[in-house]
């Protein structure tokens, strides 16, 4: 029922005097005032201000009228500004989550460049699976989310992806990881199959889910004899001879243990990698920012790829 116009010209009628002297003060005309104080009469249902002679005065509810204006109108001055900032990309905040083999390689390219570009937006990290980070960005309590699928799988994985926006960013190819004295170590290519009776080091769920169906078209079940998501571990477990292991790209990108051997996998896999998020976030100035930095990142992860595949 009260809007700022209104409670503009109760402080200005208010700090004048007048009619008269509140339509210079706002740049209106004395009679459009008059038609706004009406209008806002009608709106309350009570008289705001009464003719005294030539002059006019407020009464007990103009004046509280008046009264209040000061506070709720700077306090929506200042909330103008803040939403122009953050329009601007001159405040906001970003929340992201990603799953830990992206945050070494893929995170610190997109973070350096966001805080370079635009460095009054904060942007917060949080390291969580694809299971959790679209939990999250369903529940408001992420902005972008970046995931992973592995072999033509969607990135829920059989959860409903309605409502929510994906990017690809790109393919990650999966290598195997064996020993330094595997008797397989030194072959161009590793056919899953010839690995059968080897003990396997799994990882995440997705990943050990992976492991499974791809050893299943293979014609075996593999022998789980260790589990960790901690990669660095991995490839340490490896290289003491306790297994073999699949690890993706973007792992290798960041570390390797020379006492590991990657190889190609035969048949060939890969995991592609997205970022999610909502319609609506994807309009924020700040999440779009990000949105940018992650597929710029993504671009140059994939032209250091190109020379290495040659």
């Amino acid at each position: 029922m009260i809007d700022a116009a209104g409670l503009r010209v109760m402080k200005a009628i208010a700090d004048e005097g007048s009619f008269t002297g509140a339509a210079i003060a706002l740049g209106y005309s004395q009679p459009a005032i008059s038609q706004m104080v009406r209008r806002l009469e009608q709106r309350l249902g009570t008289v705001l201000v009464e003719r005294v002679g030539r002059s006019i005065r407020l009464t007990e509810a103009g004046q509280v009228l008046a009264r209040h204006a000061g506070p709720v109108l700077t306090a929506l001055d200042q909330a103008e500004d803040e939403v122009a900032a953050i329009a601007g990309l001159r405040a906001g905040r970003v929340r992201l989550m990603a799953f830990p083999s992206s945050s070494s390689t893929l995170l610190p390219s997109a973070l350096v460049q966001m805080r370079a570009r635009h460095p009054d937006i904060a942007v917060t990290f949080t390291e969580a699976e694809p299971p959790e980070s679209l939990a999250a960005l369903r529940n408001g309590d992420c902005d972008l989310a970046v995931a992973f699928a592995y072999d033509g799988a969607d990135v829920a994985r059989g959860e409903d992806l309605e409502g929510l926006v994906t990017h690809p960013l790109l393919d990650d190819p999966v290598h195997l990881a064996l020993p330094l004295d595997h008797p397989l170590a030194s072959s161009e290519v590793v056919r899953l199959a010839d690995l059968a009776g080897d003990t396997w080091i799994a990882g995440c769920p997705r990943c050990r889910g992976h492991l499974l169906a791809l050893c299943d078209a293979a014609g075996f079940r593999p022998t789980v004899g260790y589990e960790t998501e901690d990669y660095v571990a991995v490839q340490g477990f490896v290289a003491a001879g306790l297994g073999v292991a699949l690890i993706p790209d973007l792992i290798l990108a960041a570390t390797t243990n020379p006492g590991v051997a990657i190889r190609p996998l035969d048949p060939p896999s890969h995991r592609t990698v997205h970022v999610v998020t909502t319609p609506d976030l994807e309009r924020v100035p700040a999440v779009a920012a990000t949105l940018e930095a992650l597929c710029e990142s993504a671009a140059r992860l994939r032209e250091r790829a190109e020379p290495a595949a040659h």
